[in-house]
């Protein structure tokens, strides 16, 4: 009794001491120092909940196989002889790259065509580690895959005393933490620069246990976002695109909001809800990109000019039996999200049902994805 108190008030002293010094670790990394380490060849097959996270779409609006080569295979086209010749020094070529904020979100304008920073994104998130889930060159979206991050330490990593108290509690140091990236990429200034959002999806596998039948088991749940690892891989992205290491690092630091702005929930047509932003359309649309790109939306297609994204979602009211065996793909719809400039520094953004069916049930679906998009900001 007294060696199993003993134990217990050492491994509180011990593990309050590591909890303390790890801490102080995390706090002293700075930009570019994090140590990141995804391992690709964890599996996360038996990631089923929720099950249509790892599905692909079968909408979109190019196969996979036309976009997803080895690295090593993949070629690089473009449209004049005088980027051909550049072609093979473009991993190395410097590059101009500004840093744009806006709330809490950063993205990159980048001194290079749009094709050139397509086959560069694809080829960092591969150095990685990571597999491409989806690659939309229409809609200028890159996917991965799930990988695993900080998984449970091997015994060796913990150090001796470290190790014995792990197996004297016969528990697992840590449970694992898996992460997915999109990319999203778009024409600016006439095509010569690029605008380049990289957004980060995070989920835990959570221990569960069942009173009735004393029985414990884990599941994976969505986890909330890590904003300094997004912001340390955006910046490893700013220097594999060009960006000199220092000066990366303090453009990002020194980013400055650009604009500030307003947002709110209203009832619009036919008693569907609507957003009201206090910026002009083209600043509205940006920002309704990044927010789809945060709630891991499914975009099937977009259209600048007229202001619409085209998405495929599921009604919380339809997740049920179907959604649990088959995935969510099984049960989306396809909706409309449309951006139009009411005022000279008011856009409105309109949620419309294509199926033109106007049940109950899509309104009230309209006021809680659109509400969700409003809390992003």
């Amino acid at each position: 009794m007294i060696k199993t108190a003993a134990l217990a008030i050492l491994t509180i002293t011990l593990t309050g001491c590591f909890s303390a010094n790890e801490k102080a670790e995390e706090n002293k990394t700075t930009l570019g120092e994090r140590n990141i380490k995804y391992y690709a060849n964890k599996t996360v097959s038996s990631l089923e909940v929720p099950p249509d996270l790892t599905k692909p779409s079968s909408q979109n609006a190019f196969k996979l196989d036309n976009y997803v080569a080895d690295i090593h295979q993949e070629t690089i086209s473009f449209s004049d002889k005088d980027n051909v010749i550049k072609a093979s020094g473009i991993l190395t070529a410097a590059a101009n790259v500004e840093v744009k904020k806006s709330g809490e979100r950063r993205w990159l304008i980048v001194d290079k065509r749009p094709e050139i920073v397509w086959n560069l994104s694809k080829r960092f998130l591969k150095s990685h580690g990571f597999a491409i889930k989806e690659a939309n060159k229409k809609i200028g979206l890159i996917e991965t895959d799930f990988l695993e991050n900080r998984p449970d330490i091997p015994d060796q990593s913990l150090g001796m005393i470290r190790s014995m108290l792990k197996k004297a509690i016969s528990t697992s140091y840590t449970l694992p933490i898996i992460d997915k990236y999109r990319i999203r990429i778009e024409p600016s200034q006439n095509g010569e620069k690029t605008s380049v959002h990289l957004s980060l999806t995070s989920m835990e596998e959570v221990a569960t246990s069942n009173q009735s039948t004393q029985s414990e088991n884990t599941i994976w749940q969505t986890r909330p976002k890590d904003p300094e690892l997004e912001v340390e891989m955006l910046y490893r992205l700013m220097t594999f695109l060009g960006s000199d290491d220092a000066a990366a690092r303090e453009k990002i630091i020194a980013a400055k909001i650009d604009k500030t702005f307003a947002v709110s929930v209203e009832k619009g047509l036919g008693g569907y809800a609507k957003l009201v932003f206090a910026l002009n359309q083209y600043d509205t649309w940006e920002n309704i990109g990044w927010a789809l790109d945060q709630l891991n939306a499914d975009v099937e297609d977009k259209d600048v000019k007229e202001g619409s994204f085209y998405i495929n979602m599921a009604r919380s009211e339809d997740k049920g039996v179907l959604s649990r065996i088959f995935g969510d793909d099984a049960i989306k719809k396809s909706f409309q999200i449309m951006v139009k400039q009411i005022g000279s520094n008011t856009t409105e953004v309109y949620f419309n049902d294509l199926s033109e069916e106007n049940e109950q049930a899509t309104v009230d679906f309209s006021y809680e994805f659109l509400g969700s998009i409003a809390k992003q900001f």
